[in-house]
């Protein structure tokens, strides 16, 4: 039976789906949208046309428009299209679980709903899915309340909650939960679960990335005041990984409260600073040029005929037409990029308007190419982001490890996806998931897993490698194991080959003190015994100093005693034993 619970962290803690004898339904599965029940969307100035949950409240046509979740829109939330749906305020625009068999079709690595929960607590139930060969496999899904549900997982926030009594300031939520399918089966129909306080306004396959493979990405760290830009256009420099003769590029608004404009959008391998080897080449989306990025929501660009070289800069430059006064953003990106003087300068070769200097990524979430065996993803904080390398050389340690990979032809030449965020921790969010905010710290990997793992192009293997900042800030060895069993579990369930890494020593850093390093040490001593992950890699073997365990060798040291400099972060990657990715 395939179960998803979700934890008291709010993420999914999935198993894998099992293929059943074949079950008929005496029942005909429907569009979702003929199975539709309940009205969830009011007029403000009509408010009692609506009751979400049972006491008259709603959501607001008005604030749901502002956000740009516009009815009959489709949105991409975690790689999942999902279709707002095409009604007008005061029609019914949802389904309250109850049995229902929904027709849906599609092959794909996950299930994905458009939900909440309306009882006031996290709403579970068990669920089927048909697939065309007359097999079944079970789900158990969990969507959290759309009022009291957590912010670091909900796909929008909503500022207003709409009642008869007049409209409220408190926050609306919507999530998109995924749950896992059997690989490679045609899904003819979906039953609902039996839990009338579950909502869903839509359902759909998640289809495979088969042809693409993960060469940069970067996750979003947080919600930070930017510019503010206005009509200008951003280079961003990255570094790939793998190459390939097709790219497509990702942009996310992640944390957003309202929508983002990119009016037009190129790409070109870069020659020096914010000049380009050759005319920059405009990508499409959706054969335009330009597109609106809703709140929550991601985009992907049309596929573009493009030699991606491996181990390489790239230069993706957007224009910001409208005025950008905050944006999801990663912070530490160990990498100048540019932003330009006024105007649409995406295609210019030169770097002669690009006079600003950023020092992290904004919207940019992806870049894939076309081709090769996938992507290995490397969920990890300040560490992995590479805090403590050389800024604009290209020596954090998956940059390294990506360099092994592509030297040798022992394993497939595996994309590199670097998801470190500095300061990030496994159990508790640093960032709170809302709201324009300083801190960049993240949402924790419990809550950013479904989006920057389970979502990630083609992704094959993860890498955890976290932790550090859980201990030095007061959380327990329990709860940081907790946190690793419960990722090791999700990615398993999901047929991810899962590793995990231990924890480096940092004596002399001002919170590692003795209890912090006995905290550490049994993380680590769990990590290496416990026999949950594929693989171990024995990072803290690798730096620690063997005369005084509890403290970094001082010719890895980046001179904090927390971080690798570059030759520690080189010599993580070098460790690293290929055949277990």
């Amino acid at each position: 039976m395939s179960l998803l619970v979700l934890s008291l962290f709010g993420a999914l803690t999935p198993t894998a789906p099992v293929r059943a004898a074949p079950v008929r339904s005496a029942t005909e599965p429907l569009p979702l949208e003929r199975l539709f029940d309940n009205t969830a969307v009011s007029d403000d100035a009509r408010p009692g046309e609506a009751d979400f949950d049972g006491t008259g409240a709603s959501l607001s046509a008005a604030d749901l428009a502002a956000a740009g979740w516009t009815p009959g829109r489709t949105l991409t939330v975690q790689r999942a299209r999902l279709a707002w749906p095409r009604r007008e305020p005061g029609d019914p625009d949802n389904v309250r679980a109850a049995g229902q068999s929904v027709r849906v079709t599609g092959r794909g690595d996950a299930l994905a709903f458009l939900a909440a929960g309306t009882d006031g607590v996290d709403v579970t139930g068990t669920g089927s899915v048909s697939y065309a060969n007359g097999t079944t496999s079970s789900y158990r899904l969990t969507a959290p309340d759309w009022r009291t549900g957590p912010l670091a997982t909900k796909a929008v926030a909503l500022p207003h909650v709409n009642t008869p009594g007049g409209q409220l300031a408190a926050q609306a939520r919507l999530y998109v939960v995924t749950v896992p399918l059997v690989p490679g089966e045609q899904v003819a129909s979906v039953r609902l679960p039996d839990s009338p306080g579950l909502h869903v306004f839509a359902v759909s396959v998640r289809g495979d990335t088969p042809g693409w493979s993960g060469s940069w990405a970067a996750a979003t760290a947080g919600y930070p005041a930017v510019g503010p830009w206005r009509d200008r256009t951003l280079r961003l420099v990255v570094h790939t990984s793998v190459g390939g003769p097709r790219v497509r590029l990702r942009f996310d608004n992640t944390f957003a409260a309202a929508p983002v404009r990119i009016g037009s959008a190129t790409v070109a391998v870069q020659a020096a600073g914010a000049a380009a080897r050759e005319a920059p080449v405009a990508v499409a989306f959706g054969g335009a040029a330009g597109v609106e990025v809703a709140a929550g929501a991601q985009v992907f660009s049309d596929p573009l005929d493009f030699e991606v070289p491996a181990d390489s800069s790239l230069l993706v430059s957007f224009h910001l037409p409208g005025t950008v006064t905050a944006a999801p953003v990663h912070r530490l990106a160990r990498q100048r990029s540019y932003v330009s003087a006024a105007g649409d300068h995406t295609a210019d070769v030169s770097a002669t308007v690009y006079t600003t200097v950023l020092t992290g990524w904004p919207l940019l979430t992806g870049v894939d190419v076309g081709g090769g065996p996938g992507s290995v993803v490397l969920l990890g904080d300040s560490i992995t982001d590479g805090e403590g390398a050389t800024a604009d050389a290209d020596r954090r340690w998956p940059d390294v490890l990506a360099d092994r990979l592509l030297a040798q032809d022992e394993v497939p030449h595996y994309g590199v996806l670097n998801q470190g965020i500095s300061a990030n921790r496994v159990v508790s969010d640093r960032y709170p998931g809302d709201g324009v905010a300083t801190d960049t710290g993240g949402v924790s990997a419990l809550h950013r897993f479904d989006r920057d793992v389970l979502a990630q192009t083609s992704a094959r293997t993860a890498v955890v490698f976290q932790g550090v900042n859980d201990v030095r800030w007061g959380a327990t060895a329990d709860e940081v194991i907790g946190g690793l069993r419960e990722l090791a579990d999700r990615g398993h369930a999901r047929g991810l080959r899962m590793l995990a890494a231990t924890i480096l020593p940092c004596e002399g850093e001002a919170r590692c003190t003795a209890a912090v390093d006995a905290e550490r040490a049994e993380v680590n001593a769990w990590i290496r015994d416990a026999g949950l992950f594929d693989g171990v890699l024995d990072f803290d073997g690798v730096v620690r100093d063997p005369d005084h365990p509890a403290r970094m060798l001082p010719a890895y040291d980046s001179g904090d005693h927390l971080h690798p400099g570059d030759a520690g972060l080189a010599a993580l990657a070098e460790s690293v034993d290929l055949s277990l990715l």
